[in-house]
């Protein structure tokens, strides 16, 4: 499988950040990639303050407009797309991420289970959470997903390794409280517990992060890697800037 990770810098127009994974789509389907993964929230940024009647109005539905330019240009390519939004349904938020799948027209959703995302203090009845993982059988493998800090959750850990996905797919938005790019630091500091958690895991897994100002969720830093069960880093992309992680697997 030859799969691209894309950081796009992410804003809070949805349409700024809808074209920017539109083009990225465009260039990862020139490299003949079959799975393209975008990071945490990258359709609409975690742009969430706590306040409902704010935060629904970022909130986008899984049939709006937006996300079905995603969908049809991902049948377009042949390629399998999981992207991370803020989703809307009805009067509930929820940090989600979607796959869709050439073979399939309706998306594969999972909802992010661990608080993170939201203060919490934030109204249970409108920021929701998913409830279970799982793992997804398509023509490229079985696909689980783990949602930012899902994945330093030992008990939803456990259940993924007991699921063996072929692929572990773990879209995030992590920053520095300094909102710095600093690359020295995520190697030496941070790396590593990911590499542990991935041995917990036990499946290959590919994690994308966002890279956005820093108004939006304290300014995330960007980054992919590819990490085998074992904890090798087969592959990744540096701090600070938007690009293109191409890796065949």
């Amino acid at each position: 499988m030859r799969a691209a990770l894309i950081v796009n810098r992410i804003t809070a127009s949805r349409e700024h950040n809808l074209q920017g994974a539109l083009a990225g789509i465009g260039r990862a389907a020139e490299t003949g990639a079959e799975l393209v993964m975008f990071p945490e929230a990258a359709l609409t940024g975690l742009v969430n303050n706590d306040r409902p009647a704010r935060d629904l109005g970022f909130g986008v539905a899984l049939r709006a407009p937006e996300v079905r330019a995603l969908a049809a240009m991902a049948q377009k390519s042949r390629i399998a797309l999981a992207i991370g939004l803020l989703e809307r349904d009805r009067n509930r938020l929820y940090d989600t991420a979607a796959l869709f799948r050439p073979d399939n027209p309706e998306p594969y959703v999972y909802r992010r289970i661990t608080p993170g995302w939201h203060g919490k203090r934030a109204a249970p009845q409108v920021y929701g959470a998913g409830i279970e993982v799982d793992a997804v059988r398509t023509p490229l493998g079985a696909l689980g997903f783990l949602i930012c800090g899902d994945l330093f959750d030992d008990g939803l850990v456990a259940k993924m390794k007991a699921l063996a996905p072929d692929w572990l797919l773990v879209p995030m938005g992590r920053c520095f409280k300094d909102g710095s790019h600093d690359q020295r630091r995520w190697d030496r500091e941070e790396l590593p517990a990911y590499v542990e958690r991935v041995r917990r895991a036990g499946s290959t897994t590919l994690i994308v992060n966002g890279l956005s100002d820093r108004h939006l969720a304290g300014g995330s830093f960007g980054g992919a890697w590819v990490i085998a069960p074992d904890g090798e880093v087969l592959a990744s992309l540096p701090l600070g800037n938007p690009g293109m992680l191409v890796a065949d697997l």
